[in-house]
C-alpha cells in the first residue's frame, strides 16, 4: 500500500510532555539551569514551561510518577528531546551554564547539519541541546542527498563563540 500523503512542510513538533518524579527539582533543572520560564502551574501535580512566551515547549507532570524512579533505558520510550538554539553562540552559553553547574554530559557531536550537547535531566530523560547550522553549509553528496555523521564537537572552539 503506497503512502499518498505527507506532512505539510510547514508541520512542527509543538511541545512534549514529560513525566518527572518531582516537580520543584525539574523546575530548578529546566527553568534555573536551563532557563525555560514557567508559563503556569497545573495544580500541585503539573508544569508548563516556555521559550520566548510561547503557552508551553515543555509539559512536566508527576500524575503517574512522583517519587519513582527512571524509565528504564532497555525499553522502549522516548530517547530524548531535541531542544534547538537559534545561534552557535546560544548553544555556547548553555554549554558553560552546563560546565558552571557540574552538568555531566552523556555525549557530543558535530553532525555535519548541527553540533549537539547530548545530557539527562534528573529522572534522566535525555536531551538534545543543538544549533542548525545555515542550510546552505549542510554537507551533500553529489547526487544532492544529505551527509550526516558523527565527529566530535569542538568544545574549546564553541566555547570561543562568548568570548
Amino acid at each position: 500500500m503506497a503512502n499518498e500523503y505527507t506532512v505539510p512542510s510547514g508541520a512542527r513538533i509543538g511541545h512534549v510532555h514529560l513525566k518527572v518524579s518531582d516537580i520543584k527539582r525539574s523546575l530548578d533543572f529546566y527553568c534555573g539551569l536551563l532557563g525555560f520560564e514557567l508559563v503556569t502551574m497545573y495544580g500541585a501535580d503539573a508544569a508548563f514551561i516556555s521559550a520566548g512566551g510561547y503557552h508551553h515547549h515543555i509539559g512536566l507532570n508527576t500524575w503517574q510518577s512522583r517519587g519513582q524512579g527512571p524509565a528504564s533505558a532497555e525499553h522502549t520510550g522516548l530517547y530524548h528531546v531535541a531542544i534547538v538554539y537559534p545561534a552557535r553562540k546560544d548553544l555556547a552559553m548553555i554549554y558553560q551554564r552546563l560546565v558552571n553547574g557540574k552538568i555531566r554530559l552523556t555525549g557530543t557531536a558535530d553532525h555535519g547539519v548541527s553540533e549537539a550537547l547530548y545530557l539527562n535531566d534528573p529522572d534522566r530523560n535525555g536531551l538534545e541541546l543543538y544549533w542548525d547550522r545555515p542550510r546552505e553549509e549542510w554537507p551533500m553528496n553529489p547526487d544532492g542527498s544529505l551527509i550526516m555523521y558523527t565527529l566530535p564537537l569542538d568544545l574549546d572552539g564553541l566555547l570561543k563563540e562568548i568570548e
